[in-house]
């Protein structure tokens, strides 16, 4: 496992820790303070969990679990790759701070910068699978597959 593997899958943990703190917050002030919260922070605290985790890890795992790039392959830099963690991981932690901020004091300057970090995990997205479409190919499972063998 390489280096930026290791970031992504590392950082989704650190976000699924984030996110179940942000869980349990809003458990102990709706069930033992009978106080609620505000409807943001079910926002930052999904997003946080399937952007932040799930979407990472799966980001993460797709870079180890898939073939090389081919030779030719000019979509796939991994100087890219770095760069859209660094992106996906600053634009989902501002989103969740954001969304947090936004839940207690309204004012447009959280919202659009929260709206700012969600159009940075957009386009995250289209990067990163801009750049692994060339690595997702069969690898011998063509060969089997002529030959009849299901999966």
């Amino acid at each position: 496992m390489f280096s930026t593997v290791r970031y992504f899958i590392k950082t989704a943990i650190i976000f699924l820790i984030v996110g179940l703190t942000t869980g349990v917050f809003m458990m102990i002030s709706k069930n033992i303070f009978n106080i609620g919260y505000p409807y943001n922070i079910i926002t930052a605290h999904t997003h946080i969990i399937l952007i932040g985790f799930v979407m990472m890890m799966i980001m993460g795992v797709a870079i180890w679990f898939f073939p090389r790039a081919e030779k030719d392959d000019k979509k796939y830099k991994p100087d890219l790759i770095l760069f859209v963690y660094g992106l996906m991981t600053v634009s989902t932690s501002i989103r969740f701070i954001t969304e947090i901020i936004n839940g207690y004091f309204q004012d447009s300057i959280s919202g659009t910068i929260s709206v700012l970090a969600a159009i940075g995990q957009f386009i995250s997205f289209l990067l990163f699978f801009y750049s692994i479409w060339g690595r997702i190919r069969p690898v011998g499972s063509h060969i089997r597959e002529a030959k009849g063998e299901k999966f």
